[in-house]
């Protein structure tokens, strides 16, 4: 059944208004691919929106709509020789602030956010690195974006600001760092540590252990070693718990995990994975690790990746997760971190200004098996961030009841953001 068949038969009319409130033809066709695959029936689709209207949702780690660039923008810049390193930082910056600058933009961001329902993202404001100067740029950005969107969006610093958000209907960003930030002097553990305690004050309140590869910490998820934490890693667990800051192992290997679940003296997470008992990908986190996690009194979250999912890699997919790790760790310990972003319908057509590069070199950071999965349409449409609505009527449908929903939609993320203050 899809959103007009809901409305002809006759289903309420706050789910129906709620469906159509905050809509364009892009967030529809997302919002139809969904329901198409779910085929909720009324009572289920009317009781999962006013369930996820009322909630506090916090994404647990993922990304804020995205703008288009201005083509004939990066188009001059790239006729005028900038290096592609120059080029990547302008795209950057523009898909992060321009929504602060541009009247179009800033109108189909506050769209988007309205119809995801979502209170607070746990916001990626850092790059695949340690290195404190890489680390503070996309802070800077969404600094900025929160500074400029007053009345639409605030930087939440505390728990009590996101809750405080909720009750003022404002979305909120509360910021997460993709690396912990290193000196690289190594005069001592914990001269090199200090900016941990930096970063935090500048509003950083995750971090990653790994991402990916191996670092001074210990080994990321794709490292065949899988070599555990190091040493040092141990200690810079002990100055995040210390500090306040959530240590974060979603791009770490399994023993890396395991390692900072028994060093975490405060609840720790995987903030954007899945449930290797269904899948077994790099990027998973198989049974035992989801246990160590949920025994500091930290969550799981489970992205929207198609590729990491698979089964049928599609909203049914990110169900099936959901439902795995309630059962394999308790509810108390499931959150959904999307790690997508929503993309403004403007942005095909402006990035088709930009004159076209030949093959490039695979990222440094990027390091992911080669598989023939082919990721469908439907597949990222069923999953777009907008359809955060369809998530929740996906577990009332799954029969989750009211109290675990909650939980699973911002509950349990805010409980640990709450236990890494105390």
């Amino acid at each position: 059944m899809n959103r007009r068949q809901f409305i002809r038969t006759g289903g309420s009319l706050a789910a129906a208004a709620q469906l159509r409130s905050q809509t364009n033809e892009q967030i529809e066709r997302y919002r139809n691919t969904a329901l198409d695959l779910l085929k909720p029936g009324a009572r289920d689709l009317d009781y999962g929106t006013r369930i996820h209207q009322e909630a506090l949702v916090f994404d647990a780690y993922g990304f804020s709509p995205r703008a288009a660039v201005d083509g004939d923008a990066v188009r001059a810049l790239a006729e005028e020789g900038a290096s592609e390193m120059e080029l990547q930082d302008q795209r950057e910056e523009m898909t992060m602030t321009r929504a602060a600058v541009d009247e179009g933009e800033r109108a189909e961001f506050v769209r988007a956010w309205n119809a995801s329902g979502v209170t607070c993202i746990f916001q990626n404001c850092g790059e695949e690195s340690n290195d404190p100067l890489r680390l503070i740029k996309r802070l800077a950005r969404f600094t900025y974006l929160t500074d400029r969107l007053r009345g639409v969006l605030r930087r939440a610093v505390t728990p009590e600001d996101v809750e405080r958000s909720h009750r003022d209907g404002v979305g909120c960003l509360y910021f997460t760092g993709n690396g912990v930030p290193l000196t690289q002097q190594w005069n001592s553990v914990e001269d090199e540590l200090r900016y941990v305690r930096i970063f935090f004050q500048l509003g950083i309140r995750m971090m990653h252990v790994t991402y990916n590869r191996r670092n001074r910490l210990g080994d990321g998820c794709a490292e065949v070693a899988n070599g555990g934490l190091s040493d040092f890693g141990r200690a810079a667990v002990g100055e995040m718990n210390r500090v306040g800051v959530i240590v974060d192992v979603a791009h770490s290997g399994w023993q890396t995990s395991l390692d900072a679940a028994r060093e975490s003296t405060k609840p720790m997470v995987a903030s954007h994975t899945t449930c290797g008992g269904i899948f077994p990908h790099i990027r998973s986190k198989p049974d035992r690790v989801m246990r160590a996690i949920a025994d500091t009194g930290g969550y799981v979250g489970i992205c929207c990746i198609p590729r990491f999912l698979r089964r049928t890699g599609d909203i049914r997919a990110l169900l099936d997760h959901v439902d795995y790790a309630v059962k394999t760790i308790g509810a108390d310990h499931v959150a959904i971190g999307t790690d997508i972003a929503y993309r403004s319908t403007r942005s095909a057509a402006e990035s088709r200004k930009v004159p076209r590069r030949g093959p490039t070199r695979t990222r440094f950071a990027a390091l992911w098996p080669a598989d023939d999965f082919v990721e469908t349409p439907a597949m990222t449409r069923s999953l777009a961030w907008t359809n955060w609505p369809m998530f929740t009527v996906g577990m009332v449908q799954r029969g989750h009841s009211d109290e675990t929903i909650r939980k699973i939609l911002g509950g349990n993320v805010l409980r640990v953001a709450r236990a890494a203050h105390s």
